[in-house]
């Protein structure tokens, strides 16, 4: 099972809110996800991520779509991916 870290829509029309989510890669866009990660509102440009979760999926493998990649590198989670995975070679 190929996990993706991807953002899944919610909100009325032209007033968008996504959630990131852990899901399998098969499933549609706003179908069944793993776990929810964080929350991202583009009109108010809030971005609301849990670190650990973030970090857990990224450790176990998990691949994120280039907007979520683009959020966490705004909150510095990649920054933090990449020390990691430096200390852990």
């Amino acid at each position: 099972m190929a996990v993706k870290l991807r953002l899944t829509r919610l909100g009325a029309k032209k007033r968008p809110t996504y959630r990131i989510v852990a899901t399998d890669s098969r499933r549609p866009r706003d179908g069944q996800y793993l776990e929810l990660i964080g929350t991202y509102q583009p009109l108010d440009e809030q971005v609301k991520i849990d670190e650990e979760k973030a970090l857990k999926w990224l450790n176990t493998g998990a691949i994120p779509t280039d907007t979520v990649r683009n959020l966490f590198s705004k909150e510095g989670i990649m920054k933090k991916f990449a020390d990691s995975k430096k200390k852990g070679n």
